[in-house]
């Protein structure tokens, strides 16, 4: 009982290891989209993933992605950039309740729990707790890389303002949820100096904003993609 125990909990604390198997309902070939997006980091410091909710695009791309670099621990399939160094990066969202719900729950796990969401349990180096108003959030997460450092990865909320993202450069930026388009411009002055990456993921909410719109070709929503009337 003890060894099914502890083999359960270790299963518990590598989750990241079973996203897009070879085999199996959940293989790596029926997510073609998503394979794109990785691979697009080869050549595109900036990615997008507009999509619908529930997709899994926070998890299994945003979260995947960004913890894959943050442990340099990358699959033999991986097609997109890798970091052979730890990094230093932020992950974002609209508040620090939803960065504490979402982001901060996806890759620790709830509190109590940490190692049981993406990023592995040995990988865990450090956690530091935020302080403020809302209880039990994380300000920054300490991940061991395979080169034998550590990567640190900071979480920051879009309510803080833009004067937030100033000042420090980094590797990896993931903004989760749209982001209001001044705090993208510091996001994109903190990754020019590294060569550094931006992934989005979020639903458009706002519609054919002027940050949808940014990745669109020539500003513009292609004619075959206007809905009809």
């Amino acid at each position: 009982m003890l060894l099914l125990e502890e083999r359960a909990r270790r299963k518990s604390r590598r989750k990241l290891y079973t996203y897009y198997p070879d085999t199996g309902p959940l293989r790596r070939e029926l997510y073609p989209k998503h394979m794109e997006f990785f691979r697009a980091g080869q050549y595109h410091r900036e990615r997008l993933v507009v999509a619908a909710n529930r997709i899994g695009k926070t998890e299994g791309i945003g979260g995947y992605e960004t913890t894959l670099h943050l442990t340099g621990d990358y699959p033999p399939w991986w097609p997109g950039r890798r970091f052979e160094r730890p990094i230093s990066a932020w992950a974002a969202g609209d508040t620090s309740q939803t960065v504490r719900d979402i982001i901060q729950f996806k890759l620790l796990g709830p509190v109590g729990s940490y190692g049981t969401g993406l990023i592995p349990g040995e990988r865990i180096a450090a956690v530091k707790n935020k302080a403020g108003s809302v209880p039990d959030t994380v300000e920054s997460i300490g991940v061991r890389h395979v080169s034998g450092g550590v990567s640190v990865l900071g979480l920051k909320s879009y309510d803080q303002r833009r004067v937030s993202f100033q000042g420090t450069e980094k590797d990896l930026i993931w903004l989760d949820e749209e982001c209001p388009v001044d705090v993208y411009g510091e996001c994109l002055l903190r990754t020019m100096t590294t060569n550094g990456m931006l992934l989005l993921t979020f639903t458009p909410l706002q519609g054919l904003s002027p940050m949808v719109l940014n990745f669109m070709p020539g500003g513009k929503i292609p004619n075959e993609q206007v809905p009809c009337e």
